[in-house]
């Protein structure tokens, strides 16, 4: 800001001399190491609120980072969770049990299965018309004739 170098320094000694009684340069030049220390203690104060304003900027995105990070790791959790007890095996399936049990049945008797209700000869009124048509006889096709299709024994012989 104040671009002060040796040269300059020396030119604004030479004019404090000029400008202020020797008898009273001591103390002027402790007033103004006073301000100088002053001003130096505010320009850190200050570049330390900068400083910390800068980190509590970036740890406002660290922490806004960490929390999607966190919701993305619930969201995750939740899923491998619902995975995880959709392939969970029932405990109480035993396989051994149920090999036994179908053995079991296959080894017991057949059960009666009983008599059946429905008459198999057709002597229900509503079915005698069809059964008389069907009683009437029918022809059994012409029988071939067996000699004429096979070939005579003798003549193979």
């Amino acid at each position: 800001m104040f671009d002060f170098d040796v040269g300059k320094l020396l030119i604004f000694g030479i004019v404090a001399l000029a400008v202020i009684p020797p008898k009273d340069l001591p103390r002027v030049m402790r007033v103004v190491g006073q301000a100088l220390g002053r001003m130096r203690r505010m320009a850190a104060e200050f570049q330390g609120q900068f400083m910390d304003a800068m980190r509590e900027a970036d740890l406002d995105s660290v922490k806004k980072e960490l929390e999607n990070v966190k919701s993305d790791f619930d969201i995750a959790q939740k899923e491998l969770n619902a995975i995880e007890r959709s392939a969970k095996i029932d405990a109480s399936f035993d396989p051994a049990m149920a090999v036994h049990s179908e053995q079991s049945h296959a080894i017991e008797a057949p059960k009666d299965v009983g008599q059946s209700e429905v008459s198999l000869t057709g002597s229900t009124p509503d079915a005698a018309e069809p059964a008389a048509e069907s009683a009437t006889p029918v022809a059994p096709p012409p029988a071939a004739e067996p000699e004429a299709a096979a070939p005579p024994r003798d003549a193979a012989e």
